[in-house]
């Protein structure tokens, strides 16, 4: 079953807050009561299950730093979200079913399609037969009426924030014609993402045997949606969304409770179990958290949490190289003068285990000539620590420099067959 809308016109935040926290969700205002009497036993019933149905802990298979969590689910991974390392994972590349992380695939083919221009906010998105939602508690829904029209903002915060398997209908037939043509157009850009080990058949998440996706490949979407929809990731960080005169609240417990969580997405199918990926960005450091079928809404916060205070606390970002400093003089042949100084174009910044230390060895172009142009690239400097390495940045040319005359060419190359 997946995770069902919270319904409700008139109910206040907190409600939904502590819902949300606890793995539950707000009740219609109409059966609000008789599911306040029904409470306890309920509750108890459902920690009952989630002790029954605990999964062992997962030990980390790759790890950067020591003592990593081992987290009760089927996968779980932690990326830098700058440089794309994993810091630590267990069965990262195991293709499982997302469930609702689906729609992050969803979600980002419309954000580059307003990015391009190819959608506008403002255009509208027609409600068929096939995306519309009946109102049934079986999956999430925006609860765009049948046959009406929404923005297409109004769609992608259906999509984002409430889940909405409708809204993720409508635009997949908006953008791709049919559901199944717009599958396609997901699975071409994971590919082009580098998601090695994810197949998309849907736009929702809803279960199919061949919809499958990896803890590493929904990292690589979710870093990718950070960096490449900066006008759009606001949205992930909004708590809750109203439609229809529906308000419902977003999912994602930690919005609600850790100011540095962002985003992303929730996900639950029975086959999937309970899925999270998580963004948060402490300092100058932001780290992903992809949690996979775990047993309970609360265990995928509980696990998100230990992640995150396990990367912020073991590693820290470092500057191998300040972005002004000379690396180093590059030779160049046939120009006016016979080096260049080399240098970082932009800041580099390096996630390293807390108190590693980091070298740097540099490897220029061979055989550079001149005209270099300022800017260029001429080579670049590897980091490395504990003789491994962990990240390298491109060196480029600090001046132009313009190739030489005719006679001071014909001399050059007369002094480099002399060996002079």
């Amino acid at each position: 079953m997946t995770e069902n809308a919270i319904q409700t016109k008139t109910s206040p935040i907190l409600p939904i807050i502590l819902a949300i926290a606890a793995g539950t969700l707000v009740p219609s205002s109409a059966s609000f009561g008789a599911a306040r009497h029904a409470a306890k036993p309920a509750v108890h019933k459902k920690a009952t299950a989630d002790v029954k149905n605990a999964l062992p802990p997962l030990a980390a298979q790759t790890t950067l730093a020591g003592n990593p969590p081992a987290l009760p689910a089927k996968a779980w991974l932690l990326m830098d979200s700058d440089s794309g390392e994993v810091l630590a994972s267990a069965n990262a590349d195991e293709p499982l079913p997302p469930a609702s992380l689906t729609k992050m695939m969803t979600s980002y083919l419309v954000e580059q399609a307003l990015r391009t221009g190819k959608l506008k906010p403002t255009d509208l998105v027609s409600v068929s037969q096939n995306a519309w939602c009946r109102g049934s508690s079986t999956e999430s829904c925006m609860y765009l009426p049948l046959n009406s029209q929404a923005t297409v903002i109004d769609i992608l915060r259906g999509i984002i924030i409430q889940s909405g398997n409708d809204a993720s209908k409508a635009i997949a037939e908006h953008l791709g014609g049919t559901e199944e043509n717009f599958a396609k157009l997901m699975n071409a850009e994971a590919q082009r993402l580098g998601m090695t080990h994810t197949h998309f058949v849907n736009a929702t998440g809803l279960p199919d045997p061949e919809h499958k996706s990896s803890a590493r490949d929904l990292a690589i979407l979710a870093r990718a949606i950070i960096q490449h929809s900066p006008d759009y990731y606001p949205i992930y960080a909004e708590r809750e969304f109203k439609y229809n005169g529906i308000k419902q609240g977003n999912r994602n417990a930690l919005l609600y409770t850790d100011p540095s969580v962002d985003g992303l997405k929730t996900g639950h199918t029975e086959a999937a179990g309970y899925c999270l990926v998580t963004s948060s960005k402490r300092n100058d450091m932001r780290l992903i958290t992809v949690i996979l079928n775990t047993n309970s809404a609360q265990a995928r916060a509980d696990h998100t949490r230990a992640l995150l205070g396990w990367g912020f606390s073991n590693f820290e970002k470092v500057t191998p190289i300040q972005p002004n400093a000379v690396v180093t003089a590059a030779k160049v042949s046939f120009g006016k003068v016979d080096t260049v100084a080399a240098g970082l174009g932009t800041p580099w910044l390096l996630t390293v285990p807390r108190g590693q230390q980091v070298e740097t060895s540099v490897e220029l172009t061979p055989g550079l000539e001149a005209p270099v142009a300022k800017g260029a690239v001429i080579g670049k400097v590897v980091a490395t620590s504990k003789g491994k390495p962990v990240g390298e940045a491109p060196l480029v040319a600090q001046a132009d420099v313009e190739r030489a005359g005719l006679l001071l060419r014909t001399w050059q190359r007369v002094a480099k067959l002399f060996g002079k």
